[in-house]
């Protein structure tokens, strides 16, 4: 029970639907639960989040559901009022919620950019912002954010992407240098390939995307959502206390070779 006592925030959350494939938040959501934690899980897709949120009740944990945009500001005022008057505090936030986009500077349109820097970087900053009164006026918290290898090192594809996740990596260090002393640490997490829905989809049409992937990665195979949702929990614990403004990259070696 590492979490015991603790309320978490949780976006980009919907996809944990018990059977299936589950995403990093969804993952997490329930790896929370099964640590003491209360979890409040965020989404666009209301859907899977409300089925999600139901089966980890029926496990016997507390967790709400609540619709949220993380590109707008108005939501996040919204989401964490409703959970600090839900739960009377919060202790965790973990900036999940992403998207995918796969161009070349070239073939790039400025939506896309736009509406990856939005997602990305503007969410996670929007997020980060409205949390530090309230963890602040608690005595501290852990706020963790989901970048990508794809934020340390290029690729043929995804430039917004890289721009994106590589603007979390960084702004998670400033924030970490800003706020130690209030007690909220900030770290960051650059998962590597792994078995999401996403991949699912992608081995369901041909494998070869997959397969070059794999050649990349010195271990050999994807990573699970559970893995990386582990070292989220290890973040969110007192265990972590004197960590902050680090990058945990599990990638099965990847960024390594």
């Amino acid at each position: 029970m590492r979490l015991e006592g603790k309320v978490a925030l949780i976006t980009g959350a919907a996809i944990g639907i018990k059977g299936r494939t589950m995403g990093f938040g969804g993952a997490a959501g329930w790896m929370f639960t099964r640590e003491g934690a209360t979890v409040v899980l965020t989404d666009v897709n209301d859907k899977s989040g409300e089925l999600t949120t139901s089966q980890i009740r029926e496990s016997g944990a507390e967790a709400m559901f609540i619709h949220h945009d993380v590109t707008s500001e108005y939501d996040w005022d919204r989401v964490v009022s409703e959970t600090i008057y839900m739960y009377g505090k919060l202790d965790i936030l973990v900036n999940n919620a992403g998207t995918a986009s796969m161009a070349n500077v070239e073939e790039l349109t400025l939506e896309m950019w736009n509406e990856q820097i939005d997602v990305h970087a503007k969410g996670t900053f929007l997020g980060t912002k409205r949390v530090i009164h309230d963890m602040r006026m608690s005595g501290g918290g852990s706020i963790i954010n989901v970048s990508s290898i794809y934020g340390i090192v290029g690729s043929y594809t995804s430039a917004a992407y890289h721009a994106a996740k590589g603007a979390v990596r960084l702004f998670t260090k400033s924030a970490a240098v800003q706020y130690a002393a209030d007690g909220i640490r900030v770290n960051s997490i650059h998962p590597g390939f792994a078995m999401t829905p996403m991949a699912e989809r992608a081995v369901q049409s041909g494998r070869e995307l997959i397969d070059k992937q794999l050649t990349m990665v010195p271990m050999g195979r994807l990573g699970t959502a559970d893995e990386i949702a582990s070292v989220m929990v290890f973040l969110a614990a007192d265990e972590s206390s004197y960590i902050t403004g680090a990058e945990l990259v599990v990638d099965g070696g990847m960024t390594a070779s």
